[in-house]
């Protein structure tokens, strides 16, 4: 019996603040992908694409994916459809705003309060909050969702994340570590 319970835990060693944490087969995961910050990270460190898919896998690691969302926008043109149907058969729930265009250029595309109201909504059903996102905005949720109980680990290219959003995290992933396993090829 206790062998099964060892092999249940399965904890790893966290380079990030030298701490032991648990991370077993039975915890709840949801993740939430702020695409546009992916997206301009990798393409302003890297001039590449992000692989969603394994940014999922290792999100997920062999622990419960209860909901995975991605936060897209959307723009006049369209031309973004069939990237959007990509990141829905990776089993990710898109949720699609469109690009506000005001007088004189300016284009705004903020998801930040929508992926807060989602990530509140969502943790009472879960164990962890996956953030992928360096977007030191969120700084207050992932405090908010530390003292309600929940695990938070943040997910980002390390080059463009807040140094605050990195330590606030129970634990971080820095995808800049590894970026050929988390870019496109292409």
């Amino acid at each position: 019996m206790l062998e099964d319970t060892i092999k249940l835990l399965r904890p790893s060693v966290l380079k990030s603040k030298n701490i032991m944490a648990i991370k077993h087969k039975e915890q709840r995961v949801a993740i939430f992908i702020d695409v546009q910050n992916m997206y301009h990270s990798a393409r302003n460190l890297y001039n590449k694409k992000v692989n969603f898919a394994e940014i999922l896998k290792t999100g997920v690691g062999e622990r419960k994916l209860i909901r995975a969302f991605a936060y897209v926008v959307r723009t006049k043109t369209g031309e973004e459809k069939p990237f959007f149907e990509a990141l829905t058969k990776l089993g990710l729930e898109t949720r699609v705003r469109d690009l506000q265009e005001f007088y004189g250029g300016m284009k705004k595309a903020d998801w930040d309060v929508g992926i807060t109201v989602d990530a509140i909504k969502t943790a009472a059903s879960v164990d962890v909050i996956v953030l992928v996102s360096g977007d030191g905005d969120f700084i207050q949720l992932v405090e908010y969702l530390k003292n309600q109980g929940k695990r938070v680990e943040t997910m980002a290219f390390g080059k463009s994340t807040s140094s605050r959003l990195r330590e606030t995290a129970d634990e971080f992933i820095d995808l800049g570590e590894t970026p050929d396993k988390f870019l496109l090829k292409k």
